[in-house]
């Protein structure tokens, strides 16, 4: 299980447009990376427009977002382009990073992302860790909690 501090697992995942994208490119950067169940969704899109709503501030905080899901990376290009997304979707259709960070559910043959969070610091480490996540108020908590973590880290 992933814990404070620890250095955040690797990922080598595809984008949207099936750009592959690692951990290390993002190293210097504070990190989001959200797990979350399903594209369309109603809660899903809940979580990704609060946080495309928010993506100045994210920006302000030296912050980039991706999100995960198993979904593939054709159903991430539609629904980043009907919500207009300015951040990074991934798909992990084997579930193996979303496992890697503990937020993968299998029931049988069926699985999917768990709605879990993780603020990863500059240097690749893990700074933040959100089990419980509320679709509607997780963006503000993100940012506030960035704010406190580069405060104390200054």
């Amino acid at each position: 299980m992933i814990e404070l501090n620890q250095a955040a697992p690797n990922f080598l995942l595809n984008d949207a447009h099936d750009a592959v994208h690692k951990l290390e490119d993002y190293q210097g950067h504070w990190l989001v990376i959200y797990f979350y169940p399903k594209d369309n969704t109603p809660g899903c899109t809940k979580e990704a427009c609060a946080l495309r709503d928010d993506s100045d501030e994210f920006t302000r905080l030296n912050t980039k977002i991706i999100g995960v899901s198993t979904d593939n990376s054709k159903s991430h290009l539609g629904f980043s382009n009907k919500q207009s997304l300015p951040f990074t979707l991934l798909a992990d259709p084997n579930g193996k990073v979303s496992s890697a960070y503990g937020a993968l559910f299998k029931l049988g043959p069926v699985k999917f992302c768990k709605r879990h969070s993780f603020i990863i610091d500059p240097a690749g480490k893990i700074a933040k860790i959100y089990r419980l996540v509320s679709p509607a108020s997780h963006s503000q908590e993100l940012l506030q909690d960035l704010q406190q973590l580069q405060e104390a880290a200054a």
